[in-house]
């Protein structure tokens, strides 16, 4: 059997919040675990079978986390095992941060710093604009739309990073603005329809404004009685989703005099969530293939069987 390629689809937590809790945890638990890691499960699984129909050769994709388990290292390891020789880093996170995909770069180097034979990586550090991916935003709002009705106002609500990485040069604030442009731009709705606001603040410095809870809150103190919020930087629904923004954040907007909530859920394992991604890592692997007709002779089992011998006779243990 010839020699197959092998790439490592990441799935990693947008950030680790201090102020984590069983209690929030209960909140949102379900049967199978964590909701990101039973939801990411199902994007593995949704995202294999949609290769298998898209690309002729056979891919390996493994799942890692920034922060929890399995964790990179442990993907790494799995990978590893198999003897890959070529890896593509997927991070889901659709908007690159220093802080995120960055930070995920920095775990893999630190993952294979001892190994004796580094497979040739590639990474995606950002989808922000792809077309697949806007498309299964706006879809999701007009499912929200016809299932509950137009609000008066939408909410892009991002994650939160620290104001200073604006300044630094730091490209989120700017990739979170234009995916959320590109969404309303689609969707036909004015600009005075909807905003962009951030979430998750921790810590006492500053980070980007405005602030989603307090906008919801002045939202609702000025007469505005309906809202529909998207989180599009997040690609599985978790924590910060299900209970930061559909409980936390819908109760300080009820209180401060709003009357109707609409949480649209993260694109999770949606068919066309699933074909976005697809194509996305169908388009990083273009030319990643042997450029001429000597790939079945070279990777054949023969050829590797052959090289094996080789190099044990040159001093190899394995």
């Amino acid at each position: 059997m010839a020699r197959l390629p092998w790439w490592f689809i990441l799935q990693v937590i947008l950030f680790l919040r201090p102020r984590h809790s069983a209690k929030a945890y209960k909140k949102v638990w379900m049967e199978d675990g964590s909701p990101l890691l039973v939801i990411s499960k199902r994007q593995l699984s949704a995202l294999e079978k949609q290769l298998k129909t898209d690309i002729a050769e056979p891919i390996k994709l493994a799942l890692g986390m920034r922060y929890g388990s399995p964790s990179i290292s442990d993907a790494l390891e799995e990978l590893q095992a198999a003897n890959v020789d070529r890896i593509l880093f997927l991070p889901l996170y659709p908007q690159y941060s220093s802080s995120t995909t960055a930070s995920t770069f920095d775990a893999v180097a630190q993952g294979v710093k001892k190994w004796w034979w580094v497979p040739e990586f590639r990474f995606i550090n950002n989808y922000h604009d792809d077309p697949g991916y806007i498309q299964a935003l706006v879809a999701s709002i007009h499912e929200s739309w016809e299932k509950n009705g137009q609000s008066e106002i939408l909410l892009f609500s991002f994650h939160g990073t620290p104001k200073r990485f604006l300044s630094e040069g730091d490209p989120y604030h700017c990739m979170c603005q234009k995916t959320a442009r590109l969404v309303a731009e689609s969707l036909g709705i004015v600009e005075s329809r909807w905003q962009v606001t951030f979430q998750s603040i921790f810590g006492r410095e500053e980070w980007l404004q405005p602030y989603t809870i307090k906008t919801l809150q002045t939202l609702a103190q000025s007469g505005v009685k309906s809202v529909d919020i998207i989180c599009p930087g997040f690609s599985a629904d978790c924590l910060e989703t299900l209970e930061e923004i559909e409980d936390q954040n819908k109760e300080a907007y009820i209180k401060a005099g709003g009357q109707t909530f609409h949480y649209i859920p993260a694109l999770n394992d949606r068919e066309d969530h699933i074909q976005a991604l697809s194509h996305i890592i169908r388009r990083h692997l273009q030319g990643w293939k042997t450029p001429d007709d000597s790939w079945n002779q070279e990777y054949s089992q023969q050829a590797n069987t052959a090289r094996a011998q080789r190099a044990k006779s040159l001093g190899a243990k394995q």
